[in-house]
């Protein structure tokens, strides 16, 4: 069985982001006029490096990878949740601050795992299949528009299931678009870094995976 040398860090350090970026999301921040989760400074890395272990190791590896993230998230939320609930000692007396920087609105946590579940089967899906269309080719292209499609379901379900009801219709639109552009700009920056590293790493692995006849169900786990 072949064997990767890479592929367990990029894992750790997906998952490592995806937790630190639901951390960050307890701040929201203002960003040319606009209030965004600060979380949005470090979620597109989640698509950079699920466009890398797609690109590189294919689909059925990344699917495993997001289901390991998907894990952990709920574990998070659960231990969050337990921690806050949790008698405080007598002596501690950060018990308010804790509660309200990690304790987040379960609707917002809710909104938050089954926005990552959609958006980053969307972005490995979407790459997997434009990496056969273009036999390989136009790397950064595919990289782009996996990343358009990702970021759309995941900023689209994510607002609905966190703010329908809460927000206007026209101020949810455009909390929308100002955010998955802003999420899809940051990957075009990343480009000249991302397109670099990954043709190091496919050499580094001697692997370029094509998804040619793999089953791209979501729930299928066993490959």
């Amino acid at each position: 069985m072949k064997t990767h040398k890479y592929l367990p860090i990029l894992s750790g350090i997906f998952t490592a982001n995806l937790i630190l970026s639901t951390v960050l999301n307890a701040k929201i921040i203002m960003i040319f006029g606009y209030a965004f989760p600060a979380g949005i400074l470090t979620f597109p890395i989640s698509f950079l490096f699920a466009d890398a272990l797609t690109e590189v190791y294919g689909y059925s590896a990344t699917r495993k990878v997001i289901w390991t993230g998907f894990a952990i998230q709920i574990f998070a939320a659960i231990s969050v949740w337990a921690a806050i609930r949790l008698p405080s000692a007598a002596f501690w007396s950060n018990q308010a601050a804790f509660a309200t920087t990690l304790g987040q609105v379960p609707r917002i946590v809710v909104a938050s795992i089954i926005a990552y579940f959609g958006g980053e089967f969307c972005n490995s899906y979407v790459l997997a299949r434009s990496k056969i269309g273009s036999e390989g080719k136009n790397m950064w292209v595919r990289f782009v528009t996996s990343t358009m499609a990702g970021e759309a379901v995941d900023t689209l379900v994510f607002m609905t299931i966190a703010f329908l009801g809460v927000f206007p219709p026209g101020s949810m639109l455009t909390l929308f678009v100002t955010s998955w552009l802003l999420k899809v700009i940051w990957e075009i920056v990343a480009l000249p870094v991302s397109v670099p590293v990954v043709r190091w790493l496919k050499n580094k692995e001697n692997e370029d995976y094509f998804d040619r006849g793999t089953n791209f169900n979501p729930f299928h786990v066993s490959e």
